[in-house]
Formats: structure tokens, C-alpha cells, sequence
């Protein structure tokens, strides 16, 4: 626009006034008329006029203005280009209140949008859950963006609306289109409408919300799966709690919720839920195989059959790998006949490997599920370090001491993890009077689970044996519990929890010359239990993955350099990316897993381990925002105004849409006014000469 002031400044420069020279024969100059000089001057200043008009008009014209407001019909329509979001999360399945699914009336208001596309214009369709990590892009054919609009399907890992608004918009700012416009169509799910942070939408970009009506929908989602028992054995109680929720607005009496365990209903649960109000419901169940079980909590038909079915995986290991390390100079004995194949037979699945206490240092420690120190005399700082390691990625201990043990290194361990010192010993080895008895047994603890009678187990009773010797430890209280002590008030058997393991400490070696324990009755069953409790670490119940979200696998116990895959419930197979770590390999899944049900990890054919994948508990929350809450929460987020378009099918939304200041291009406008500037100021200069009027 700075050229519009060249003729005016060309002007000024000519208005210079010349030097005044008399001269004789000039003087009938003097006689002109004033009204010829006049007419002169307003010659000047139209033509001064004309061409700065005609340079405006240009510069407006090529500016390719739009006119907005009560007069946008006036003229063709303003080019733009078309974003269309569209929710087809889950919760998209429910029917909506103009019949068929909610979907369904999404898609026929975005197709109402197509149909007031014009010449020129781009659009895309940008679903809030895609297939794959790719990105919608802008294109000028509505034949493809209606493909891409009547294939979308309800999909699992929708991201929230507002981010998906955000993205769209930020996509269809690029375009160079005068307006650019992201249509919202869904049934504004509070719960998944988005969080608080905002996001500024760049300047130009407009928001318009097509709602879709919805009916009040009732339905129970669970929340969560937990298994509780630590230890998982064939034919053992195990149990799972379920955390179930309400999102109706009625009372739910009566309320039945399953387990089932490999395709069988195993257990039964029946409780009473209220509005908005979360439920714990416990089950118990026996599984009857081996190995990574496909377990369901299944809860009865609602109107949203999507997390009717919560899946969970149980482990009932085919065998704990157990590492017995013998301390030097050490009696092992009753520890190896324990667990010996005599003894364990089919009923129990042990594999023990047993090496000398020279050779922990140079042990794999990470290929075996516990291991078992029966009195080593010393623990070097290596030994030290790689059993912290080990207790803290899940690994299990069980310490038995020495009466030749190096009580410094001993309480370096126990320091690691924080558990307390040793404090010499009581008694006499070999002794023939005992000096301490069972004062306290805690049954309630894990590791004595299914031990006794669930109903008798508060007046249990614990045999007692002959206690002659023993090391004690004074626990730091810090990470430890104590599982029995004695009446001299040392722990007998000591928890310490470190990381993802634990380690058991106990207070007396496995020969009769501390105590009678090892031919007493409790010795063996005692031995299993604690095997299984630590081999247990957090196996028994796999990861659960929510469904199209991105999630990490700790997988350990691989060779280096194992290749390993997914297989879904549907067969397909998905591999993701593997990086090794320090004794494991981590998977990352991005969002490929988006079908909720029981995924195999796979090493070639054999099954390493199995994972859950269910629903976003979000979308289990049907409950949705109003027209204008929604409104105001995502003009919040995104900090651009969003405005409702009225309307429940294609016709109504694109008649809606045609009736609004949809703005028109006035380009030709200024085109036309320059032409016409121009043309006048031509004529003007060349047909018109005031200066040479005759005078009268």
C-alpha cells in the first residue's frame, strides 16, 4: 500500500515553482482568465485522485480479501479448506436418539459438511482413533474424504477430543485457503473431552461443534483386575480382586460378575452397586493347569458391551528355577532331599540347580526365579552388588546363615537393602536345650496362604521345634517384617522387601545341630512355600495394557539377541520394537495394540509370556457434556472461539451451514474497480484540456 503514495509525491515535486522572468511579449499571459486556471488544477487532482485509487484497488485485489457479516452472500463463496474430526471412539457405539449408533449421526453430519464443499476447496477426515501412526492430509476430492468418512469404525485408543481438534487444526492451518474451519462431530464424552492444558490454535483457524444427540446410557465398567495371592500353585486358592463402577443413575441390585480362567467360569460373585460409586468385589479361584492362563472378569449385557469382558492373565509357572548355593564347609542335605525329584514327583515344578559358594560370583543370577544361600561363610562387594540387583529387577533370596559367617559381610547385604544388622549368636551348636520357641507367627502373611483352613486359620497352630542355636538379626523396621519370631525376641523368619523382590531371611541353618526344624514336619512345606513366594515376584498376574496407548514389556530370563513377537487375540501379529537392557529385553508397543483381548509374546513358537489389553477405563463413562460446557471446555483448551452448528443429519447440517456468513471473496471486486480508475483516468488526460478553453 506504500505505492500509493508515489503519484502523490510526483505531484508535489512538479508543483516547484519556476522562477519569474518578465518578459515583454508574454504579458497577454497576465489577461488569462482565473477560471481556466482553475479548471486546470482540478484536472490535476483527479487525475491525482484516479491513479491512486487504481494502485489501491490493485494492492487490494491481489490481497485476495473476504468479506464477512451480513453481506457475505454477496458474491461467489470464499475458497476454504475443511477439517472434519470426528469421535469414533467406543463409546461412538452406543445408539443414539435419533436411532442408529452415535457414529452413524457423526458421520452423516460431517457428510452434510462435504456437501457444502466447493470448487477449490480442500477438506480431510481426521478420526480421534486411527489404525496406524499415520496423518490425515488435506486434498481437494470429496470422493476420497467420503471413502475415508464411511469406513470409520469404532476403534479402541481414541485420543482425547481436544488434542485431536488441536491437531486438526494445527493440519489445516498449513493450507493457504482464506478460511480454514475444523468441524467437531461427536457425542462430547466427558470423560475423554480432554484435560486442561491449552493449546493456542494458530491465528485464522475456526472451530464449529456438530453434537450428536445421545440417550441416557447405563453401563457397569470395571476398573481394574487385581491378584492378590502372591503364590499361584495347580489345585491352590488363588484371589483376585475386582474394582467394579457404576456409571448409571440407578441403584444395582443383585449384581453378578464372573470369573472365568481359560474359556471355564470358575467363580461367581453377586453385590449391590451404587450410582457413581466404586465397588470391590473378590473372587477365589483354583486353577487346575499350568502355565500363563487367559483369565476374564465378565459382567452382565448394559448398553455399552465394549468392557463388558475385562481381561487378566494368571501364571501358574511350569516350573520355578531355583539355584541352591552351598556355603563352604556347609550341610545341605535336608535342603537338597526337599527338593529333590523323590519328593517333589509331578506335584510340584522345581528344577534346582546346585553350585558351590566359589561359584556365586560368577552365576547368572537373572536365569533363576530364587535363589537359595544355604550358609555362606563370606559375601564379597560383587556378590553383594549382583544379589541387590537381582532382589531389586524381582528375584527372590532365601538365607540360611553359617556359624563360620563373616558377620561384616553379612550386614553388608542386609545394609544394600536396608534390612537391619546382625548381632552375633544364642545358644550352643549341637546344644541339648533349646532356648527359644515360636512367640508369634503371622498366618495372615502371603506366604502362609492356603496353608490352613481359611476359616480356622486365626486358632491355627504352628508346630514347634527345638530352636539351639541361632544368628540374630535386629531388623531395621525400615523395609522388613517379621513372618515368625521367637520367644527371645530375634525374628525366626524375616521378610525384607527391596525393588520388585524380596528376600527371606532365616535364623537357624538347615542342620540338626541348630535346631530339629529340619526333620520336623513344617520343614518342607515351609521350604515350598517360601520358594514359591519368592519366586512368585510380580509373575502371577501379567501387565495390562490399555488398548491403542503406548506401553513398555520387561521381559526377562532371555537369552541375549532373543527375537520376540506379539500375536493378538484375532491371530494377527505384531512386532514391536526390542532394545536389550541388563539381564532383559524391553518391548515398546505403540498404539498396533488396539483390540482389547490376550496378546502372546512369543520367542519363535515358544510362549514366553501373555498380556491383557482392555478398554480405557475413561470410556467407560458414558456420561456427556452439554452443547455449551463442551463449547467452553474447548475453547478453553484451544483458545479460539467454538461455535455450534445446529442440525442432526447431512441435509440439516448442510443447509444450516449454507444459511450461515459462510464469506465470500471480493477480489474481483478491486480488480474491477482498478480497471475502471484506470479507464477513467486515460479518458480523463486525454479527452479533457481545460487549458486550451477559449476565453470570452
Amino acid at each position: 500500500m506504500a505505492a500509493v503514495v508515489v503519484p502523490l509525491f510526483l505531484h508535489l515535486f512538479n508543483l516547484r515553482q519556476p522562477t519569474t522572468v518578465d518578459f515583454s511579449s508574454l504579458a497577454f499571459v497576465k489577461e488569462l482568465q482565473e477560471t481556466a486556471v482553475q479548471r486546470v488544477r482540478i484536472k490535476e487532482w483527479l487525475l491525482l485522485a484516479l491513479r491512486m485509487l487504481a494502485i489501491a484497488s490493485l494492492v487490494m485485489a491481489f490481497a485476495q480479501p473476504t468479506l464477512t457479516g451480513d453481506l457475505a452472500g454477496v458474491g461467489s463463496s470464499v475458497r476454504t479448506a475443511h477439517a472434519l474430526v470426528v469421535d469414533n471412539s467406543l463409546s461412538m457405539q452406543v445408539e443414539s436418539g435419533q436411532g442408529g449408533s452415535a457414529l452413524d449421526q457423526a458421520k452423516g453430519q460431517a457428510q452434510g459438511v462435504l456437501e457444502t464443499v466447493g470448487k477449490g476447496d480442500e477438506m480431510m477426515v481426521w478420526p480421534t482413533a486411527r489404525e496406524g501412526e499415520g496423518t490425515p492430509s488435506l486434498g481437494t476430492n470429496v470422493g476420497v474424504a467420503q471413502e475415508a468418512l464411511s469406513s470409520l469404525e469404532p476403534r479402541a485408543g481414541a485420543t482425547s477430543l481436544a488434542r485431536a481438534v488441536v491437531r486438526a487444526g494445527e493440519a489445516v492451518a498449513e493450507s493457504d485457503a482464506p478460511r480454514r474451519v475444523v468441524y467437531v462431530a461427536g457425542d462430547l464424552q466427558r470423560s475423554t473431552l480432554g484435560d486442561s492444558v491449552a493449546t493456542q490454535l494458530p491465528d485464522g483457524v475456526q472451530v464449529r461443534l456438530l453434537p450428536v444427540e445421545t440417550r441416557t446410557a447405563a453401563n457397569v465398567g470395571v476398573k481394574d483386575v487385581t491378584v492378590t495371592s502372591r503364590i499361584a500353585e495347580v489345585g491352590q486358592p488363588v484371589q483376585l480382586e475386582a474394582t467394579l463402577v457404576n456409571y448409571g443413575t440407578d441403584p444395582l441390585s443383585e449384581y453378578v460378575a464372573s470369573v472365568y480362567l481359560d474359556g471355564q467360569r470358575v467363580a461367581q460373585s453377586t453385590t449391590t452397586l451404587e450410582p457413581g460409586l466404586e465397588t470391590t468385589v473378590s473372587f477365589t479361584v483354583t486353577p487346575q493347569e499350568r502355565g500363563w492362563l487367559r483369565g476374564a472378569i465378565v459382567t452382565e449385557d448394559d448398553d455399552f458391551p465394549a468392557d463388558d469382558r475385562h481381561h487378566f492373565t494368571l501364571n501358574v509357572p511350569e516350573e520355578r528355577r531355583v539355584l541352591v548355593v552351598r556355603g563352604e564347609g556347609q550341610q545341605t542335605r535336608y535342603v537338597d532331599l526337599a527338593l529333590s525329584s523323590e519328593m517333589i514327583a509331578d506335584r510340584i515344578a522345581f528344577q534346582t540347580t546346585s553350585i558351590e559358594e566359589t561359584a556365586l560370583v560368577s552365576a547368572e543370577l537373572g536365569s533363576y526365579d530364587t535363589v537359595i544361600l544355604v550358609g555362606p561363610r563370606t559375601l564379597s562387594s560383587g556378590e553383594v552388588d549382583a544379589l541387590v540387583r537381582y532382589v531389586d529387577r524381582g528375584g527372590g533370596v532365601l538365607l540360611f546363615p553359617s556359624g563360620q559367617a563373616e558377620a561384616e559381610s553379612y550386614n553388608s547385604l542386609f545394609s544394600s537393602l536396608r534390612a537391619g544388622t546382625v548381632q552375633g549368636f544364642s545358644g550352643t551348636p549341637a546344644g541339648q536345650q533349646s532356648i527359644a520357641s515360636f512367640e508369634r507367627v503371622d498366618l495372615e502373611h502371603p506366604l502362609f496362604e492356603a496353608v490352613f483352613n481359611e476359616e480356622r486359620r486365626p486358632e491355627a497352630e504352628v508346630e514347634q521345634p527345638e530352636i539351639y542355636y541361632t544368628m540374630n538379626l535386629r531388623p531395621s523396621g525400615r523395609s522388613g517384617q517379621t513372618l515368625i519370631e521367637l520367644s527371645s525376641g530375634v525374628p525366626f523368619l524375616h521378610e525384607i522387601r527391596h525393588g520388585g523382590g524380596a528376600m527371606l531371611w532365616m535364623a537357624v541353618s538347615p542342620t540338626p545341630s541348630w535346631s530339629d526344624f529340619p526333620v520336623r514336619g513344617l520343614f518342607v512345606p515351609l521350604l515350598y512355600r517360601s520358594v514359591y513366594y519368592l519366586s512368585a515376584g510380580t509373575s502371577v498376574a501379567g501387565e495390562q495394557l490399555v488398548a491403542g496407548t503406548p506401553g513398555e514389556l520387561r521381559i526377562s530370563g532371555l537369552a541375549p539377541g532373543t527375537t520376540l513377537r506379539l500375536v493378538g487375540p484375532d491371530g494377527a501379529e505384531v512386532a514391536p520394537e526390542q532394545r536389550s537392557l541388563f539381564g532383559a529385553t524391553l518391548l515398546e508397543v505403540g498404539r498396533t495394540l488396539d483390540t482389547p483381548g490376550i496378546y502372546d509374546v512369543r520367542a519363535g513358537e515358544q510362549l514366553v509370556r501373555r498380556v491383557a489389553v482392555n478398554v480405557d477405563p475413561a470410556e467407560s463413562d458414558l456420561r456427556v457434556a452439554s452443547v455449551d460446557s463442551a463449547a467452553a471446555r474447548l475453547q478453553s483448551i484451544s483458545r479460539t472461539p467454538v461455535q455450534s452448528v445446529s442440525g442432526t443429519g447431512s441435509d440439516d447440517v448442510a443447509e444450516t451451514l449454507r444459511t450461515q456468513q459462510a464469506g465470500t471473496e471480493i477480489w474481483n471486486v478491486f480488480l474491477l474497480l482498478a480497471l475502471i480508475f484506470l479507464t477513467t483516468e486515460m479518458l480523463l488526460a486525454s479527452q479533457w484540456r481545460p487549458e486550451t478553453a477559449a476565453s470570452e
